[in-house]
């Protein structure tokens, strides 16, 4: 699906989606802890429904309730019996959710039971080492690098598991949420630096809901490395009974970079300022570039001001560069993005994309290195953008089109189902002018 945008004046409250990160995190912990469920989560997405499909597929029972979902874990979590009996052999469908792939490999190994995790789009692509080697040092058998279906045997062993901090955060909490199915200790050793951080406090906070926790030290890897070592205590997941999903920041990022970029400015409700979610940094951000940002009891709103360009570094925020790109397109001086060299690796090369995306609008960007460089222009024209099957390209295409002279398409613009399905309906309520094209 084709969408044109035509310019207009974003401005209004919209209600944050449920944030795909927790969702993640909270259905894997379900789906093995004693006892039912319920989980708050006012929306869904592609990516949330691959996960729920491959704890299906494992023996979960997963229901839509008025409120979320409802979850029965996998047979054999009991109080008298803690480790659970998934279906052997399973074929698990993660789509092109790279979440659902690196938090449930570690976790099939884990539970020994064999299977088989197909991809779509550019994830078989996507790189798994070295959680892939670490695996298998551990006893998991797994099927070459890159296949799809990726097969699954052996049975994970307990023990320490050393990874570098500056490649994938999701390594670290795909371990840590498969180390309570081990029933021993384990320790998760990541060298410093240690990127996107806050991802993997999530996956800690996720944990303690469930009963889990997770110890941090100071440590020293092998090679006399600074690093930080996470133990999870032996002992099973538990159900709180209820646990709520929280707003979505990463969803929410482009409504505020909307506001950024109007006079009226774009207030999103639902999201909570003490999240561990890492995109919440877009709140600062936006203040960098010279935003008006208001937090407010039950969210944040922003408005523009004399916005200028800045350098600004996205190690722990990498998923923020589409709508921080999209406010300094039009901001005045340069903005340079560092440490974004991670991009490259998402369901587009989101570097280029990134860029190819401000110059068919008649912005001026380019790629130094790892960098992202962007001259702010007083005026976008308008024009023609690949979204590249690329959830967060759509999304900044159409904020910034909304801002453009002229009618703007996005091509294969459907892709926001990805993580945001209601995108361009939440666009059209904030004012925005859109028609689709099939």
């Amino acid at each position: 699906m084709d969408v044109i945008v035509e310019p207009s004046a974003l401005t209004g409250e919209v209600a944050a989606p449920s944030s795909k990160s927790e969702a993640h995190r909270l259905l894997i912990c379900a789906a093995f802890a004693p006892g039912i469920t319920d989980i708050d989560c006012t929306t869904s997405s592609d990516d949330i429904e691959a996960t729920i499909g491959c704890l299906e597929s494992l023996g979960a029972q997963v229901t839509r309730t008025r409120r979320g979902f409802r979850v029965r874990p996998v047979r054999g979590t009991s109080a008298t019996d803690n480790l659970p009996e998934p279906v052997r052999g399973a074929e698990l469908d993660c789509r092109e959710s790279g979440s659902t792939l690196r938090f449930l490999l570690p976790v099939v190994a884990a539970l020994g039971c064999g299977a088989s995790l197909s991809m779509g789009g550019r994830l078989p692509e996507r790189p798994l080492s070295p959680l892939y080697e670490e695996l298998v040092a551990h006893g998991a058998e797994l099927g070459p690098q890159g296949s799809s279906p990726l097969a699954v045997s052996g049975r994970l062993r307990a023990g320490r598991f050393s990874l570098p901090g500056d490649i994938s955060s999701q390594y670290v909490s795909g371990l840590l949420m498969a180390a309570p199915l081990l029933g021993a200790p384990v320790e998760v050793l990541v060298a410093e630096p240690v990127e996107s951080r806050p991802y993997i406090d999530l996956t800690i906070r996720a944990l303690a809901r469930f009963g889990v926790s997770v110890s941090e030290t100071a440590a020293r890897t092998e090679d006399g490395r600074p690093a930080r070592s996470f133990v999870v205590a032996p002992g099973g997941l538990s159900s709180p009974g209820e646990v709520g999903v929280g707003g979505d920041w990463s969803g929410a990022a482009f409504w505020l970079a909307a506001g950024a970029l109007g006079d009226e400015g774009v207030a999103v409700r639902g999201l909570d300022m003490a999240s561990s979610q890492g995109d919440r940094q877009v709140l600062a951000a936006l203040a960098l570039l010279g935003a008006r940002v208001l937090r407010r009891p039950d969210g944040a709103a922003c408005a523009r001001d004399a916005l200028r360009g800045r350098t600004i570094s996205v190690e722990s925020c990498p998923d923020l560069v589409p709508p921080l790109a999209a406010v300094a397109a039009l901001a005045e001086g340069v903005t340079r993005i560092t440490g974004a060299a991670r991009l490259r690796l998402k369901e587009s090369d989101r570097l280029a994309t990134v860029s190819d995306a401000i110059v068919a609008l008649g912005g001026r960007a380019r790629i130094e290195g790892d960098d992202l460089v962007i001259e702010g222009v007083d005026e976008l024209s308008g024009g023609t953008v690949d979204a590249a099957g690329d959830h967060r390209i759509a999304m900044m295409a159409a904020v910034l089109a909304a801002r453009c002279a002229g009618p703007s398409t996005i091509l294969g613009a459907d892709c926001v189902s990805k993580s945001y399905p209601a995108f361009f309906d939440d666009l059209v309520s904030l004012g925005g002018v859109c028609r689709e094209e099939s």
